[in-house]
C-alpha cells in the first residue's frame, strides 16, 4: 500500500514538473511573440530627426544622474567621463562615495580637478552622515557626494537629496550610457507625463573595445562564463522585460540603469536600505503606492537606451550575485506579499507577482527537486523513459529554443553584433548553458533561497577587472 502511494506520488509530481517546465517556456514564448511586435513597432515610433528636436527643445526635462560607488576605482574613471560626454540638453552627475576604502574618491578628485564645497542638501530621505561635497573646476555639471558607508541604497538615496533636477537616473559605478541614452530613455516621460519610471537595456561590456568611456566596438567576451551571461540577458531584457512593460505588469527596473520621477521616489520613502534587491522592491512598492492612492501612472522598459556594464567572470563572484539576486526577488515578494492575487492591484497583483513567485522564486526548489526525483524514479525503475525524453524535451530543449530565439530577436531588432560568428557562438551558448551552466546557476540560487531562510542580509563584493581599453585584449587577469 505504502508503495502504491509513494509511487503514484511520484508520478503525479513528474507530471506537475513536465506541465510546469511547459508552462515557463510557453510564457516565453509568448513574451517573445510579444517582444517582436513590439520591437517593430517602436522602431517606427521616433526617427533620428525627432530625437534631435528632443535634445534641442528647452522643454526637455533635466535629468540628475545618481552614480551610487563603493570601491570602484577600477573603473569610475571611464564611467564618468562616459556620462560627461552624454548628448542630453541640461543634466548633472551626482556621484555618492559610499564610504570606499579604496582609492575610489582620491580618483576622482584628482582626475575631474574637484574642490570641497560648502554646500548643503535636504535631507529629504534619511541616509548616513554626509561629510563633505566636491565641485568640479573643469566640469560644472559634476557633483561629489562623500558619506559614510550604508549601502548601495543608502548612496542612492543620498543621491536623490542632492540632485536638483526633476527626473533622477540610477546608474551604477561600473556602467558606461551610450550617448543618445537620456535622450532615448526620457522618452516615456515625455510621450506621457504619468510615466514614473522607466528602465533601459543592459548590455555586456566584457569583450567590447573601449575608448574614453566609450564602447568603439562590440564584441563577445573571451570567457564562456560571460558569454552565457550575455545569452541570459538578451532574453531577459529583449524577451522579458520587453512583453512584461507591454502588459503592464513591470517588477523589475534594473539598479544599473533607471530613470524615475524625483517626486515619486521620494512619496514612496526611496529606495530600502533592508533588502539586497532594492531595484525591484522600489518598483513592487512604486506600484502598490500608486494603485493605493488610485492615481494613474506607467513604469515601462524601453530597448534603445543602452547601459553596458561589467560582469563577472569568476565563479565566486557570479556565485555571490545571483544568491543576492535570489535573496533580494524573496525578500520584495515576501515584503509584498498581501498584493498576491489581490485584485485592487490589477495586473500587478493578479498576474506579474505570481508569476515571479512561481517561476522566479520558487524555481530553485522545483527544478532540484525535480532533478532529485526523476533521477531516482529512473534508477528504481518507475518512470518510463519515454516519459523521461518529453520531459528532457519540455525543460531543455524548449528553453533552448527561446534562447536562440532571443539571440535571433537581437539580430533582427539591433544588430549590435556585426560579425557572424559572434552570433553563432551566442546561440551555441544558448543550447550548450543547459548543459552544466543552468545546474551551477541553480545551485547558486538555492543557496540563496536557503541564505533568506536564515534571514542573511549581505550584500557581497563585485570583484572588477575594469573596462578593456580599445585595441587590447580583454582576456582576464
Amino acid at each position: 500500500m505504502f508503495y502504491a502511494v509513494l509511487l503514484a506520488l511520484v508520478l503525479t509530481f513528474e507530471g506537475m514538473l513536465l506541465v510546469y517546465f511547459l508552462t515557463l517556456n510557453s510564457l516565453y514564448l509568448l513574451f517573445t511573440i510579444i517582444a517582436f511586435f513590439e520591437l517593430r513597432q517602436h522602431r517606427r515610433r521616433w526617427t533620428a530627426r525627432d530625437l534631435d528636436v528632443v535634445v534641442r527643445s528647452p522643454a526637455t526635462p533635466a535629468i540628475s544622474l545618481i552614480v551610487p560607488a563603493y570601491n570602484e576605482e577600477a573603473t569610475i574613471g571611464q564611467s564618468l567621463r562616459s556620462l560627461l560626454l552624454l548628448n542630453y540638453p541640461e543634466y548633472e552627475v551626482v556621484v555618492v562615495n559610499d564610504g570606499s576604502t579604496d582609492a575610489t574618491l582620491r580618483t576622482i578628485v584628482t582626475d575631474f580637478d574637484l574642490v570641497r564645497a560648502e554646500v548643503r542638501h535636504p535631507r529629504i530621505l534619511g541616509t548616513e552622515v554626509v561629510r563633505g561635497i566636491y565641485r568640479s573646476l573643469t566640469h560644472r555639471e559634476l557633483v561629489v557626494v562623500d558619506k559614510a558607508n550604508g549601502g548601495k541604497a543608502d548612496a542612492i538615496n543620498a543621491g536623490v537629496n542632492a540632485a536638483k533636477h526633476p527626473l533622477v537616473c540610477v546608474i551604477d559605478a561600473d556602467s558606461l550610457l551610450e550617448e543618445h541614452a537620456l535622450t532615448r530613455a526620457v522618452l516615456p516621460f515625455i510621450e506621457d507625463p504619468t510615466t514614473i519610471a522607466a528602465g533601459g537595456i543592459v548590455r555586456i561590456a566584457n569583450g567590447c573595445r573601449i575608448q574614453d568611456g566609450r564602447v568603439v566596438g562590440v564584441g563577445l567576451p573571451t570567457s564562456s562564463l560571460a558569454c552565457f551571461q550575455v545569452t541570459e540577458y538578451l532574453r531577459a531584457f529583449l524577451a522579458g522585460r520587453v512583453a512584461q512593460s507591454v502588459l503592464g505588469g513591470l517588477l523589475v527596473i534594473s539598479g544599473a540603469f533607471g530613470l524615475f520621477r524625483r517626486d515619486a521616489l521620494i512619496a514612496v520613502g526611496g529606495f530600502s536600505t533592508d533588502t539586497v534587491g532594492e531595484d525591484m522592491e522600489v518598483i513592487v512598492r512604486m506600484h502598490r503606492l500608486f494603485r493605493e492612492r488610485g492615481e494613474k501612472y506607467r513604469i515601462v522598459f524601453r530597448p534603445d537606451p543602452v547601459c553596458w556594464t561589467e560582469v563577472p567572470e569568476r565563479l565566486d563572484t557570479l556565485a555571490r550575485q545571483r544568491n543576492r539576486w535570489q535573496r533580494g526577488t524573496l525578500q520584495t515578494l515576501s515584503r509584498h506579499r498581501h498584493m498576491l492575487l489581490n485584485p485592487r492591484y490589477g495586473a500587478i497583483g493578479m498576474c506579474a507577482i505570481p508569476y515571479y513567485l512561481i517561476f522566479e522564486a520558487l524555481a530553485p526548489i522545483v527544478e532540484a527537486a525535480g532533478y532529485l526525483v526523476t533521477i531516482a524514479a529512473l534508477a528504481l525503475g518507475w518512470l518510463d523513459w519515454t516519459f523521461a525524453e518529453l520531459l528532457f524535451l519540455a525543460a531543455v530543449a524548449y528553453g533552448a529554443l527561446i534562447s536562440l530565439a532571443a539571440v535571433i530577436l537581437e539580430e533582427i531588432s539591433f544588430r549590435r553584433y556585426p560579425r557572424l560568428l559572434d552570433l553563432l557562438r551566442l546561440a551555441t551558448y544558448g543550447v550548450i548553458e543547459n548543459f552544466g551552466y543552468r545546474q551551477l546557476t541553480l545551485w547558486w540560487r538555492l543557496r540563496g533561497v536557503l541564505d533568506f531562510m536564515r534571514g542573511r542580509a549581505e550584500w557581497g563584493t563585485m570583484t572588477r577587472r575594469g573596462f578593456t581599453p580599445a585595441g587590447t585584449s580583454s582576456t582576464p587577469h
